[in-house]
């Protein structure tokens, strides 16, 4: 078995994160590294003992939630809060950082930034983030490593198509199924 990169497992990290935020317009997840160790983890949600959006609907001003901390600034403050220090650390982010996110992130000495997918990117972030140095890249996570069947669901999937086509279904029905697997495999 080939052995899951660092990028892979802190990314796969920030989306399980994400599966226990509270938002209900967009889940997001982070986890703040140092030495390829995790310090901190943060999703996005309601504060402790709050309301949350997925019980009374989003508080949204000016397009935006006001009842959620974003997932960046809860692993900060979980950082802040147990005393220890971001200085020189990388985050791991299921979405590009929103531009006050970013600000928090320079001003916490993060001096990397990887995010899984472009959100509403801000070009003055990208403009912050290159005047502070603060690298950023997108990191997509590939969702098949983290399915230990993965190989053997492929196999048989191409087994039951050349089955298929071997019984002499419809040449366009046959194609429409080997489209609709490569596009379940490769999503």
């Amino acid at each position: 078995m080939e052995r899951l990169s660092w990028h892979q497992y802190f990314m796969a990290q920030s989306h399980l994160l994400a599966l226990r935020s509270t938002c209900t317009r967009l889940m997001v997840g982070a986890t703040i590294v140092r030495d390829k160790r995790i310090i901190a983890g943060g999703y996005n949600g309601a504060i402790s003992g709050g309301t949350h959006c997925s019980d009374e609907g989003c508080y949204v001003i000016d397009d935006h939630c006001v009842r959620t901390i974003h997932a960046e600034i809860n692993a900060l403050l979980q950082c802040a809060k147990f005393g220890v220090a971001t200085e020189g650390a990388e985050i791991y982010v299921t979405h590009f950082p929103c531009l006050n996110c970013c600000k928090a992130l320079i001003q916490a000495g993060i001096k990397t930034v990887y995010y899984a997918t472009d959100y509403k990117n801000h070009p003055y972030a990208e403009e912050l983030f290159e005047q502070a140095g603060v690298n950023y890249e997108q990191v997509e996570l590939e969702e098949m490593i983290l399915d230990l069947n993965n190989k053997e669901k492929l196999s048989f999937t191409a087994e039951l198509l050349s089955k298929l086509d071997q019984l002499g279904i419809e040449t366009s029905e046959l194609q429409k199924l080997k489209e609709k697997a490569n596009k379940l495999y490769t999503s």
